[in-house]
Order: structure tokens, then C-alpha cells, then sequence
């Protein structure tokens, strides 16, 4: 049995290369994330996650697929509204928005594990609302508590599909304007003020049985000088200890250019692993996954590999038995009425 480790690489295009066999091979990798530069088709979809489970059979399979402008597979897929939209059913009917929200994230999971995927990263937890371009309509509603049961419902959803949700971004992107992709956000507020607000999701799902989380590329000077994700008062002190979150926790792109306010990716990666985070994404610069992969030791954790293996997903439908179903027909009806 080949443990996962914790570190989450990329591949560059539509199939798999023999270098990327390679990589997908070493020990340090436990997961691949795919992009919209990896999808053409539903069948080359399949080739490409069977050619990936022949290399490596246990490998944790991601995609950030939410929905709207984040659909990473959207020729011969459902085309899944963005999550604010959820949030305006919510505003006239709650009842009618919380069951739409589990149906459309079970839709949207059922799918995915119907290609063999193990996880998208989903649900976005953090606060809409005009502040933040980076999250705008990704993002369930505009106040914490309507995100808290949306988010819950979300959550159910995926795990109906047989598939963990993956909360985020702790302790919340949805308060500055900054876009960590491309700059460098700070949030001045007090410990307090963030509890009250974006962190209410995170604590709600939490205490319900959330499964992981991803992390903002975020510095809050308040509560420590590091962003969140290289944080080990926000992983260890806060989440785990504070909030009692035993699930995994996910470094949002280690490449972004929030994350290289640390210049070396190993030394990026090692403070990663050293706040308490358990999977490492390095993606967009397969220099930087081999300079990690080369560079980062033997950094073997039991504890970590067990939490990761519970991110491999139960047995997946056949896409035919699912679009079969009146649950997908009734809310694939629902979903197209809202795009």
C-alpha cells in the first residue's frame, strides 16, 4: 500500500507524460489537482483519471469545480450556477434554498466521482458581498449565518455522492480586496471581529462534521505575521485546538503569489507541513514540484497519511445510471432554469 503523501502536483495537459508517470510515482505525492487545460471531452476525461489510477491506484483526485466561473469540466457537464445564486433562492424561501443546495453539490459531486474524482474543493465558506472580486459570486450569501446552513447543506450533498467537502478559505477571503492569486492581502481586523464574522461558517461546519479545509492565502497581522496557510497559531492553535478540527487541512496554490512571500517553494512547502497543514498544492510550475519533490525529505506522518487517505472517495456511479436518476433530472432542471 503506497501512503499518500502530502504533496499535490499538476499535469500539463491532456494526457498523462511519461515524466509525469514519474512524478506521480514519487513518495512525497499523494494527490493531483486537474484544470480546464486537462479537459477536452468526457472520454478523453476518463482516459486521462483511468491512465492516472493505472500509475498510481490510491492517488487523491481533485478539481476546483464550484460552479459559475469556476467549472473546471463544463462540454458534456452539467452546467452548475454560481453558489450566490443559492443564496437569492435562500433570501425568498430558506427551505427551498437549503434543499437546492444539497441537490446541486450532490449533482455536482455525483458527477465528478461518475469520472472517478475524489474532491473538488467546495464548499466557498467565505462572506460575499462587494469587497472581495476574487470571491464575489462564488460565495453562498452575503452573512455568516445563512452561509453557515447553506454551507451545511452543501456539505451533505457531497457526502450523499460519496465525496468529502473541502471548506474554504479558513479563516476567510471574503473581507479584503486583494486577489491572493495575483497580490498580497492583508486584514487588519482583530482576532474577534473575524470570529464573529467569516470564521461562523467554518465553526458551524466544523461542529457538524466537516471533513477539510483549504487555507487562505491571507495575512491577518493581528493574530500572526505569516499567512494563514504557513500559520501554526491559525492550523494548530486555533483550528485544531480552539475549534477541535480533526479532518484535513489544504494549503490553497503554494505558486500563488500570496504564498511567495516565502521566495523558496521548499522553504514554502516545509512551513507549510510545520503550521500543521496536511496536503500541499504546487501547481502552475512544475520547477517548483520538482525543486519540493527533491528537496523536501523524508517527512512521513502517520497520523497525516491516515487523515488523507480518508479524502479517497466511495465507489463512483456510471454517468448512465446517474443522468438516469430523478434526482439529477430534477435538479439538472432547476440548475438550468438559474444559468
Amino acid at each position: 500500500m503506497h501512503m499518500n503523501g502530502p504533496v499535490m502536483v499538476d499535469l500539463a495537459g491532456l494526457d498523462l507524460q511519461p515524466d509525469e508517470a514519474v512524478r506521480l510515482r514519487h513518495p512525497l505525492v499523494g494527490g493531483l489537482i486537474l484544470f480546464a487545460r486537462n479537459y477536452a471531452d468526457p472520454d478523453q476525461l476518463h482516459a486521462l483519471v483511468q491512465s492516472v489510477r493505472a500509475v498510481r491506484p490510491d492517488i487523491i483526485i481533485a478539481v476546483d469545480h464550484e460552479g459559475g466561473r469556476v467549472q473546471r469540466f463544463r462540454e458534456g457537464f452539467t452546467r452548475v450556477p454560481p453558489a450566490s445564486m443559492l443564496g437569492d433562492i435562500y433570501a425568498d424561501d430558506p427551505q427551498q434554498g437549503v434543499r437546492l443546495a444539497r441537490d446541486w453539490a450532490w449533482l455536482l459531486a455525483s458527477e465528478l466521482r461518475a469520472f472517478d474524482i475524489d474532491l473538488t474543493f467546495a464548499p466557498v465558506l467565505d462572506l460575499g458581498g462587494p469587497l472581495s472580486r476574487v470571491i464575489g459570486d462564488r460565495a453562498l450569501h452575503t452573512e455568516p449565518e445563512a452561509i453557515s446552513v447553506l454551507g451545511q447543506a452543501w456539505m451533505e450533498g457531497m457526502r450523499d455522492a460519496g465525496m468529502a467537502a473541502v471548506g474554504k478559505h479558513v479563516p476567510g477571503h471574503g473581507s479584503v480586496v486583494e486577489d491572493s492569486h495575483v497580490a498580497f492581502p492583508l486584514d487588519q481586523r482583530p482576532l474577534s471581529e473575524i470570529e464573529a464574522l467569516d470564521l461562523l461558517p467554518f465553526r458551524r461546519l466544523i461542529d457538524a462534521g466537516l471533513p477539510a479545509v483549504m487555507m487562505a492565502h491571507v495575512i491577518y497581522p493581528k493574530i500572526d505575521s505569516l499567512p494563514a496557510g504557513f500559520s501554526s497559531v491559525w492550523v494548530e492553535e486555533i483550528l485544531r485546538q480552539r475549534y477541535g478540527f480533526d479532518g484535513v487541512v489544504f494549503t490553497d496554490d503554494l505558486s500563488m503569489a500570496a504564498a511567495t512571500t516565502v521566495a523558496d517553494p521548499v522553504e514554502r512547502a516545509r512551513m507549510a507541513l510545520q503550521a500543521g497543514c496536511d496536503m500541499l498544492l504546487v501547481c502552475n510550475r512544475p520547477e517548483d514540484a520538482e525543486a519540493v519533490l527533491a528537496g523536501l525529505g523524508d517527512v512521513h506522518d502517520p497520523s497525516r497519511s491516515a487523515r488523507l487517505a480518508a479524502m479517497r472517495a466511495t465507489t463512483p456511479v456510471s454517468l448512465a445510471q446517474l443522468r438516469a436518476s430523478p434526482r439529477f433530472q430534477q435538479t439538472a432542471a432547476t440548475m438550468a432554469a438559474c444559468v
